[in-house]
């Protein structure tokens, strides 16, 4: 059997004990919150708890990029070893780090021409990044080499389908997704936002439901129109911002509906949950079509 290292950052949103299972290498996304740096990007420092309960009594959080020399420090050491290794990253529309790793694996390459390293843009977000990692842990178990499961999701990664809703619009008014006046308002009205991941990466606000029961209704409605009739899913990643009930709820509406082989509920990471902020819902999975596709028969024109 081929076998190849793979490696993600820490907006995987999948649990620890698949990542060490499986030999998944994970790079820490910096973030901080109130000013203190927390370098390993997930909960080593501060609890996921407390992180969001900081968040939502007005603690301000950010994340940081992945800078290239710890790139070329990784990389480095799978080139002298004479090791393949999978490299799947945070949307480069969310992060610059994937442009970061591409100008680590050049400067890499000039010293190691023969290196088998290749790095993949995942266009997607916390347990979206997940789900394509799981997808290529499955096509290395089934004996794919590391240039075969490369073309397989570079070829796939759009079909997986990123959903969200949020709770405190504020959040997204921080983060650019909102105006001030928006995010006013639909907090008076009880407006529930809900967003997906779009095909160049980004987060986009797409729909909007009147209170948070109706949001967690309209986020697995929206799931389902993305799959043929019948259909049954390997995987679906729920990743929640310290609301794990709702997150319950959401996993109870999607079996009731459809056979899911494994459900994974996840607290989020703080690389997306600091722009989110607590009360955010997301749901992720393989859809039966591609986010194009997805985009131009649901939301043309917006």
């Amino acid at each position: 059997m081929s076998y190849f290292t793979i490696m993600t950052d820490t907006s995987y949103d999948l649990p620890q004990k698949y990542i060490d299972e499986h030999g998944i290498v994970v790079v820490p996304i910096p973030f901080q919150i109130d000013g203190t740096l927390h370098k390993d990007g997930r909960w080593q420092d501060i609890s996921d708890r407390e992180f969001y309960e900081s968040l939502g009594k007005g603690s301000v959080a950010g994340t940081m990029q992945i800078n290239p020399e710890t790139y070329v420090e990784v990389f480095t050491q799978f080139a002298e070893r004479g090791e393949p290794l999978l490299v799947i990253l945070l949307s480069s529309g969310l992060s610059p780090s994937y442009f970061n790793s591409i100008t680590a694996l050049d400067e890499v390459r000039e010293k190691y021409p023969d290196c088998k390293i290749c790095t993949i843009d995942s266009f997607n977000a916390a347990g979206g990044v997940g789900v394509i990692v799981s997808l290529a842990v499955r096509k290395r178990a089934e004996g794919l080499s590391l240039e075969e499961t490369a073309q397989f999701i570079e070829d796939h990664r759009h079909s997986c389908l990123s959903l969200f809703t949020v709770d405190d619009l504020m959040f997204l008014h921080r983060g650019g997704r909102l105006s001030k006046v928006q995010a006013i308002a639909g907090s008076i009205i009880g407006i529930k936002p809900l967003l997906n991941v779009a095909p160049d990466g980004t987060l986009k606000l797409k729909d909007k439901a009147r209170g948070r029961k109706a949001a967690l209704k309209t986020l697995v409605s929206q799931m389902m129109r993305s799959l043929n009739p019948g259909a049954s899913l390997d995987t679906v990643v729920i990743s929640h911002s310290n609301c794990f009930e709702d997150a319950q709820i959401v996993a109870g509406l999607i079996t009731a509906k459809i056979a899911v082989r494994e459900m994974v509920i996840e607290m989020m990471g703080p690389v997306i949950g600091a722009h989110v902020g607590p009360g955010c819902v997301a749901l992720f999975y393989e859809a039966d079509m591609a986010r194009p596709e997805y985009e131009a028969k649901f939301y043309s024109g917006k």
